[in-house]
């Protein structure tokens, strides 16, 4: 049985696609097979269905939806497409990729309504606790200015923003992320309160991302023994 508190996100953006990013998501599946684990596995619309067919123990996630419904919308995110090729979640209004407050909440409600989960980010600690008023599925705490920069987000903020979303929202699951890149990195993003915790650049730009993806989950291996000891 997976662990359903924590988790993990392993989300390439662009710059992976076609034949290396299915190498990533191969090894990301087997790494959740063998650690017994979950993760969110995001990707290039055109892969994801290869995703969902050919990763088992990956969740496959869109990086954006829209909340158009069948009909007109050329161009557009439709998310019955989404859903029959298999994804299971997608992300919604990453600072590279901001909503609107009236667009998230009409794309959330379109989520729920095809089964997908959203998993909505946010900047501040306020912004977190106005967004959680929507009730997420999962929200994405991360510091604008520490994404991609390999430095995480102090202790103070991981508590205090995840202490935020749970009095608004309590079922939501938290993400703590922005600058990812190390196992401790992984270790202390869960250790200081976050539900769950991901990367991007720390994995995919790194010289060797097998390795780092290797050292992030014995990472969660470890936090998630050291937490249920505490239990």
């Amino acid at each position: 049985m997976y662990c359903v508190v924590r988790f993990f996100v392993v989300n390439p953006k662009s710059y992976l696609y076609g034949e290396e990013l299915r190498k990533l998501a191969k090894r990301t599946d087997e790494l959740c097979k063998e650690y017994n684990f979950q993760s969110l596995f995001t990707a290039q619309l055109i892969d994801l269905a290869w995703v969902a067919e050919n990763c088992p123990h990956l969740i496959p996630c869109a990086q954006n939806m829209e909340s158009l419904k069948p009909g007109r919308g050329m161009g557009h995110i439709l998310p019955e497409a989404l859903a029959a090729a298999g994804v299971k979640a997608t992300f919604l209004n990453h600072a590279e990729n901001p909503m609107t407050v009236s667009g998230l909440a009409k794309t959330i409600r379109r989520a729920r309504e095809v089964g997908i989960l959203t998993c909505v980010c946010a900047d501040s600690v306020d912004e977190a606790r106005a967004i959680a008023e929507l009730h997420p599925d999962i929200m994405t705490c991360e510091l604008t200015e520490l994404i991609g920069t390999g430095k995480i987000a102090g202790p103070d903020y991981i508590r205090q923003s995840t202490a935020a979303v749970k009095e608004v929202s309590p079922k939501t699951m938290v993400l703590q992320a922005a600058g990812i890149s190390t196992g401790q990195d992984v270790y202390d993003a869960i250790i200081y309160g976050g539900d769950a915790t991901g990367g991007t650049s720390g994995i995919v730009a790194a010289a060797d991302p097998f390795a780092v993806l290797d050292e992030m989950f014995e990472a969660l291996d470890r936090v998630r023994t050291d937490l249920q000891e505490k239990e």
